[in-house]
Protein backbone atom coordinates (compact mmCIF):
# COMPACT_ATOMS: atom_id res chain seq x y z
CA UNK A 1 0.00 0.00 0.00
CA UNK A 2 1.14 3.43 -1.16
CA UNK A 3 2.15 6.48 1.25
CA UNK A 4 0.12 9.36 0.94
CA UNK A 5 1.72 12.40 0.19
CA UNK A 6 1.30 15.32 2.08
CA UNK A 7 -0.29 17.86 0.26
CA UNK A 8 1.18 21.62 1.57
CA UNK A 9 -0.90 24.98 0.72
CA UNK A 10 0.89 27.84 1.01
CA UNK A 11 -0.63 31.49 0.97
CA UNK A 12 0.18 34.36 2.25
CA UNK A 13 -0.88 38.45 2.69
CA UNK A 14 1.64 40.45 0.33
CA UNK A 15 0.10 38.86 -3.16
CA UNK A 16 1.16 36.44 -5.58
CA UNK A 17 3.47 37.96 -7.08
CA UNK A 18 6.20 38.32 -4.04
CA UNK A 19 9.41 36.19 -3.97
CA UNK A 20 8.85 34.73 -0.75
CA UNK A 21 6.01 32.63 -1.67
CA UNK A 22 9.04 30.84 -4.31
CA UNK A 23 11.52 30.76 -1.32
CA UNK A 24 8.77 28.90 0.43
CA UNK A 25 7.70 26.10 -2.10
CA UNK A 26 11.50 25.36 -2.67
CA UNK A 27 12.47 24.88 0.74
CA UNK A 28 9.43 22.30 1.11
CA UNK A 29 8.70 20.61 -2.51
CA UNK A 30 10.96 17.63 -1.13
CA UNK A 31 8.25 17.25 1.93
CA UNK A 32 4.73 16.69 -0.59
CA UNK A 33 2.44 18.12 -2.86
CA UNK A 34 2.67 21.40 -3.28
CA UNK A 35 0.20 23.96 -3.69
CA UNK A 36 0.21 28.39 -3.57
CA UNK A 37 -2.72 30.61 -3.12
CA UNK A 38 -1.95 33.41 -3.10
CA UNK A 39 -4.29 36.92 -3.11
CA UNK A 40 -4.25 38.75 -6.85
CA UNK A 41 -3.17 41.92 -4.79
CA UNK A 42 -1.15 42.97 -1.41
CA UNK A 43 -3.81 42.63 1.30
CA UNK A 44 -1.70 43.11 4.16
CA UNK A 45 -3.47 44.27 7.25
CA UNK A 46 -6.57 42.39 6.14
CA UNK A 47 -7.33 40.80 9.43
CA UNK A 48 -9.57 37.83 9.67
CA UNK A 49 -11.43 39.65 6.67
CA UNK A 50 -13.14 37.19 3.78
CA UNK A 51 -15.99 37.95 0.92
CA UNK A 52 -19.48 36.92 1.61
CA UNK A 53 -21.49 36.25 -1.02
CA UNK A 54 -19.49 37.41 -3.60
CA UNK A 55 -18.09 36.35 -6.59
CA UNK A 56 -14.52 35.65 -6.01
CA UNK A 57 -12.38 35.83 -9.48
CA UNK A 58 -9.34 32.79 -9.64
CA UNK A 59 -6.65 32.79 -12.26
CA UNK A 60 -4.29 29.81 -12.41
CA UNK A 61 -0.86 31.40 -13.00
CA UNK A 62 0.89 28.22 -13.58
CA UNK A 63 0.66 24.84 -12.75
CA UNK A 64 -0.49 24.31 -8.75
CA UNK A 65 -0.40 28.16 -8.43
CA UNK A 66 -3.40 30.40 -8.11
CA UNK A 67 -4.31 34.24 -7.40
CA UNK A 68 -7.38 34.71 -5.96
CA UNK A 69 -9.07 37.90 -6.34
CA UNK A 70 -9.43 38.24 -2.56
CA UNK A 71 -7.85 38.43 1.05
CA UNK A 72 -5.75 35.58 2.69
CA UNK A 73 -8.62 34.12 4.56
CA UNK A 74 -10.33 33.75 1.01
CA UNK A 75 -7.90 31.96 -0.42
CA UNK A 76 -7.28 29.02 2.41
CA UNK A 77 -11.28 28.49 2.31
CA UNK A 78 -11.25 28.22 -1.71
CA UNK A 79 -8.44 25.94 -1.64
CA UNK A 80 -10.08 24.04 1.13
CA UNK A 81 -13.49 23.89 -0.79
CA UNK A 82 -13.03 23.98 -3.79
CA UNK A 83 -9.39 23.53 -5.54
CA UNK A 84 -7.97 21.10 -3.28
CA UNK A 85 -11.46 19.30 -2.51
CA UNK A 86 -10.96 19.16 1.54
CA UNK A 87 -7.57 17.40 1.17
CA UNK A 88 -4.84 19.95 2.58
CA UNK A 89 -2.39 18.43 5.61
CA UNK A 90 -0.40 21.73 6.25
CA UNK A 91 -1.12 25.36 5.53
CA UNK A 92 1.90 27.60 5.60
CA UNK A 93 1.56 31.53 5.29
CA UNK A 94 4.17 34.26 4.52
CA UNK A 95 6.58 34.92 4.64
CA UNK A 96 5.48 38.32 5.26
CA UNK A 97 8.00 41.04 4.64
CA UNK A 98 7.57 43.18 8.17
CA UNK A 99 6.71 41.21 11.10
CA UNK A 100 4.01 39.90 13.24
CA UNK A 101 4.69 40.12 16.56
CA UNK A 102 2.14 41.01 19.98
CA UNK A 103 -1.30 42.68 19.39
CA UNK A 104 -0.11 42.76 15.90
CA UNK A 105 -1.27 39.44 15.58
CA UNK A 106 -5.45 40.75 15.15
CA UNK A 107 -4.60 42.72 12.10
CA UNK A 108 -2.05 40.52 9.98
CA UNK A 109 -3.36 38.57 7.11
CA UNK A 110 -0.25 36.30 7.18
CA UNK A 111 -1.15 35.33 11.25
CA UNK A 112 -5.39 35.35 10.04
CA UNK A 113 -4.80 32.48 6.75
CA UNK A 114 -3.32 30.25 9.47
CA UNK A 115 -5.63 31.45 11.79
CA UNK A 116 -8.61 30.06 8.85
CA UNK A 117 -6.11 26.24 8.06
CA UNK A 118 -6.66 26.24 12.00
CA UNK A 119 -10.00 26.38 12.39
CA UNK A 120 -10.81 24.05 9.33
CA UNK A 121 -8.78 21.74 11.55
CA UNK A 122 -5.57 21.54 9.24
CA UNK A 123 -1.92 22.54 11.29
CA UNK A 124 -1.01 25.79 10.00
CA UNK A 125 1.67 28.10 10.50
CA UNK A 126 2.77 31.53 9.71
CA UNK A 127 5.90 33.26 9.09
CA UNK A 128 7.75 36.73 9.01
CA UNK A 129 10.98 38.38 8.60
CA UNK A 130 11.60 41.23 10.80
CA UNK A 131 13.25 42.89 7.38
CA UNK A 132 12.41 41.38 3.91
CA UNK A 133 15.27 39.46 2.44
CA UNK A 134 17.44 39.35 5.16
CA UNK A 135 18.48 35.63 6.74
CA UNK A 136 16.61 34.26 3.77
CA UNK A 137 19.20 30.88 3.75
CA UNK A 138 18.21 29.81 7.37
CA UNK A 139 14.58 31.14 6.80
CA UNK A 140 14.51 28.11 3.97
CA UNK A 141 16.03 26.03 6.48
CA UNK A 142 13.42 26.66 9.33
CA UNK A 143 10.42 26.21 6.60
CA UNK A 144 11.26 22.86 6.24
CA UNK A 145 12.60 21.87 9.36
CA UNK A 146 9.25 23.06 11.12
CA UNK A 147 7.62 21.68 7.99
CA UNK A 148 8.84 18.55 8.03
CA UNK A 149 8.20 18.25 12.05
CA UNK A 150 4.28 19.48 12.07
CA UNK A 151 3.52 16.67 9.28
CA UNK A 152 5.09 13.69 11.27
CA UNK A 153 3.55 15.39 14.86
CA UNK A 154 0.32 17.74 14.17
CA UNK A 155 -0.23 20.30 16.22
CA UNK A 156 -2.45 20.48 19.12
CA UNK A 157 -6.49 20.78 18.55
CA UNK A 158 -6.53 25.00 17.62
CA UNK A 159 -3.23 25.93 18.14
CA UNK A 160 -1.70 27.45 15.28
CA UNK A 161 2.28 28.66 15.37
CA UNK A 162 3.64 32.46 14.72
CA UNK A 163 6.84 32.75 13.53
CA UNK A 164 8.95 35.97 13.50
CA UNK A 165 12.79 35.80 11.75
CA UNK A 166 15.05 38.51 12.90
CA UNK A 167 17.10 41.24 10.84
CA UNK A 168 20.33 40.13 12.50
CA UNK A 169 22.48 37.43 13.41
CA UNK A 170 20.55 34.30 14.48
CA UNK A 171 21.66 33.43 17.85
CA UNK A 172 18.83 30.56 18.30
CA UNK A 173 15.25 29.54 18.75
CA UNK A 174 13.13 30.76 21.25
CA UNK A 175 9.63 29.43 22.38
CA UNK A 176 7.90 32.74 23.25
CA UNK A 177 4.29 34.21 24.31
CA UNK A 178 2.76 37.33 22.85
CA UNK A 179 4.05 40.88 23.62
CA UNK A 180 2.49 43.86 23.95
CA UNK A 181 2.46 46.33 20.88
CA UNK A 182 2.32 50.12 22.15
CA UNK A 183 0.64 52.61 19.36
CA UNK A 184 1.42 55.60 18.93
CA UNK A 185 -0.80 56.26 16.13
CA UNK A 186 -1.60 59.97 14.70
CA UNK A 187 -4.50 60.90 12.15
CA UNK A 188 -2.99 63.05 9.40
CA UNK A 189 -5.49 64.88 7.92
CA UNK A 190 -5.56 65.70 4.18
CA UNK A 191 -7.25 68.90 2.48
CA UNK A 192 -7.73 68.24 -1.00
CA UNK A 193 -8.58 71.00 -3.23
CA UNK A 194 -12.38 69.79 -3.75
CA UNK A 195 -12.55 70.27 0.20
CA UNK A 196 -12.72 66.83 0.43
CA UNK A 197 -11.08 65.65 4.13
CA UNK A 198 -8.93 62.41 4.70
CA UNK A 199 -7.34 60.67 7.25
CA UNK A 200 -3.99 58.64 6.66
CA UNK A 201 -3.43 56.48 10.31
CA UNK A 202 0.18 56.31 10.79
CA UNK A 203 2.50 56.75 13.91
CA UNK A 204 5.66 54.94 15.38
CA UNK A 205 5.35 52.02 16.39
CA UNK A 206 7.01 50.57 20.00
CA UNK A 207 6.84 47.69 22.64
CA UNK A 208 6.71 46.96 26.05
CA UNK A 209 9.79 45.62 27.01
CA UNK A 210 8.51 42.03 29.01
CA UNK A 211 10.66 38.92 29.34
CA UNK A 212 10.00 35.78 27.21
CA UNK A 213 7.66 37.45 24.61
CA UNK A 214 8.47 37.70 20.94
CA UNK A 215 9.41 41.06 20.92
CA UNK A 216 12.29 40.08 23.50
CA UNK A 217 13.38 37.15 21.72
CA UNK A 218 13.76 38.80 18.09
CA UNK A 219 15.62 41.93 19.68
CA UNK A 220 18.12 39.52 20.68
CA UNK A 221 18.74 37.63 17.40
CA UNK A 222 16.30 34.73 18.34
CA UNK A 223 13.70 33.32 15.79
CA UNK A 224 10.38 33.47 18.09
CA UNK A 225 8.06 30.89 17.91
CA UNK A 226 4.70 31.54 19.42
CA UNK A 227 1.87 29.13 19.59
CA UNK A 228 -1.20 30.73 19.64
CA UNK A 229 -4.53 29.18 20.59
CA UNK A 230 -7.98 29.67 19.04
CA UNK A 231 -9.79 29.83 22.46
CA UNK A 232 -10.42 33.09 24.08
CA UNK A 233 -12.20 32.76 26.81
CA UNK A 234 -10.88 34.24 29.49
CA UNK A 235 -11.88 31.20 31.52
CA UNK A 236 -10.19 32.55 35.28
CA UNK A 237 -13.14 35.15 34.76
CA UNK A 238 -15.92 32.63 34.44
CA UNK A 239 -16.63 32.40 37.83
CA UNK A 240 -15.87 35.62 39.02
CA UNK A 241 -18.68 36.80 36.44
CA UNK A 242 -21.10 34.27 37.32
CA UNK A 243 -21.38 35.84 40.57
CA UNK A 244 -21.10 39.82 39.47
CA UNK A 245 -24.10 38.81 37.22
CA UNK A 246 -26.56 36.69 39.33
CA UNK A 247 -28.76 39.93 40.40
CA UNK A 248 -28.98 40.53 36.76
CA UNK A 249 -30.34 37.67 35.77
CA UNK A 250 -33.08 37.95 38.34
CA UNK A 251 -33.71 41.48 37.13
CA UNK A 252 -34.41 40.58 33.82
CA UNK A 253 -36.62 37.50 34.78
CA UNK A 254 -38.72 38.97 36.94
Amino acid sequence: MSKKVPRILITNDDGIGVRALEIIERAVASLGEVFVVAPQENQSAASHSFTLRKPIKICEVKTNWYAVDGTPTDCVLIAYHALLNKNIDLVLSGINNSPNMGDDVLYSGTVAAAIEGTILGIPSIAFSYLKDGKNVKIAQKLVYYLTENILHYGLPPKTLLNVNIPAQKIRGIKITKMGKRIYQDMAIRNDNPQGEISYIIDGKLSYKPESGTDFEAVANGYISITPLHLDMTNYQEISRFQKRFSSLEKLLLE
